[in-house]
């Protein structure tokens, strides 16, 4: 006797699809209305009610203001801004990955007393809120009188390292004993093994953590402000985004504020979809075994 096919399959089907069409447009919409926001003119911004696309509020005519763009690429304290982030988050992702390598490699691979508590040492670091550390750091680099940028780069690696360091140690954990093993009897060294051997085989790891901790030090806006309150010519782009003022005296520059954060979040987007393959291999492979 045959059965019939369960019937309500395709009505979860149907609902499936609905739940992931909301979910990209509850993600992409705030984005869009970015992009949107960044090409109207301060009267287009005043429409009520709101346009989708800018309008003139005359004609009704699609109108595209570049102005924005225009202006914030002439704001030189905003590109002074994309290169300190540019400066702090390539330092702290190429320093978070140097040592979180070398920290999960012993972790994954050597044997010594106290690894296990030391593992969860790492991971209890990423549960502390950041604001319950900024004032005990801001106190300490300010009678240590280190420099805004220095300071910066340092307070990051605290919130990325232990990231780096579980995600690599799981990785490293997943690589076959018998490569170590194999290289050792060759007359390799430790560090040769790690380096020569083991380290290109995490690639994927490498790129996900690497990618991660950059998007975590280029968004980071909390430390910044604060570290570079005695330094302004240090200050990071989301800094210099939120204290916009505009080229009119008392003017909230909204197209602006919307024109800047599109420009910086761009290359964002594009690195995460040139690697988001790496990043799912990376995420996936390294949570399969601990």
């Amino acid at each position: 006797m045959m059965h019939k096919p369960y019937s309500g399959r395709p009505l979860l089907r149907i609902l499936f699809w609905i739940l992931i069409v909301y979910i990209f447009i509850h993600m992409t919409f705030p984005f869009l209305w970015a992009i949107n926001s960044s090409l109207k003119s301060e009267g287009q911004l005043q429409m009520t009610p709101g346009t989708m696309v800018p309008r003139d509020p005359t004609t009704m005519k699609v109108s595209l203001y570049v102005r924005n763009y225009a202006a914030v690429f002439r704001n030189k304290t905003f590109m002074r801004g994309i290169l300190n982030s540019f400066v702090v988050a390539g330092s702290v992702t190429l320093l978070s990955l140097l040592f979180g390598s070398f920290a999960a490699f012993a972790m994954g691979k050597l044997r010594y007393r106290g690894k296990t508590p030391s593992m969860y040492i790492i991971l209890s670091m990423t549960m502390f809120p950041q604001v319950s550390v900024l004032t005990g750091l801001y106190a300490v680099i300010r009678v240590l009188g280190i420099p805004a940028t220095l300071s910066m780069i340092l307070t990051y690696m605290l919130m990325t390292l232990p990231f780096t360091i579980w995600v690599l140690t799981s990785f490293f954990r997943g690589l076959p004993t018998s490569l170590l093993q194999a290289a050792q009897i060759d007359g390799a060294t430790p560090f040769q093994s790690f380096y020569q051997i083991l380290l290109p085989l995490t690639a994927p790891a490498l790129v996900t953590t690497g990618l991660l901790a950059f998007i975590q030090a280029w968004n980071e806006y909390l430390f910044a402000l604060t570290f570079t309150s005695i330094q302004p010519s240090a200050r990071t782009v989301p800094v210099a985004i939120a204290l916009f003022t505009g080229e009119v005296s008392k003017q909230e520059p909204f197209g602006e504020i919307m024109a800047a954060a599109v420009i910086v979040t761009v290359p964002l987007l594009v690195l995460v979809m040139i690697f988001q393959r790496k990043i799912i291999a990376g995420l996936v492979q390294g949570a399969v075994k601990y």
